[in-house]
């Protein structure tokens, strides 16, 4: 385990940061893994759901940034990158690549149909 201690039945958290020691704050969000499953706890802070999606921006380019610190020739920004794009998969995102072959056939049957109308038009 990080601390050294191998006992399961022993919650590991992490140590407070010094500012919090220092100056208080609010907790938001908790995450652990208990035998492979992961929990979340959180405390309603915000007004608007969508202010948790800048939290999690904000909790992702800290992540690449500790994990770039941590790993020899990985960048913050391709660090940031992998963990969004598999954030993004995992909510069920289209890939960039695959959405613009999807736009560019449906783009390709739209000029046909328009196509075939005014063919359709002009003969009558």
């Amino acid at each position: 385990m990080a601390n050294g201690n191998d006992d399961p039945r022993i919650y590991q958290a992490l140590a407070l940061p010094e500012q919090a020691l220092e100056q208080g704050g609010l907790e938001i969000l908790r995450l652990a893994i208990i035998q492979d499953e992961l929990y979340v706890t959180a405390l309603p802070a915000f007004k608007s759901a969508a202010q948790w999606g800048e939290v999690l921006a904000e909790v992702a380019r800290r992540l690449g940034a500790i994990y770039a610190a941590q790993t020899p020739g990985m960048s913050k920004k391709d660090v940031t990158v992998q963990i969004v794009e598999a954030f993004a998969a995992d909510m069920g995102a289209v890939p960039v690549k695959a959405a613009k072959k999807r736009v560019a056939k449906k783009s390709a049957k739209k000029v046909a149909k328009k196509t075939a109308k005014k063919t359709t038009r002009k003969k009558r």
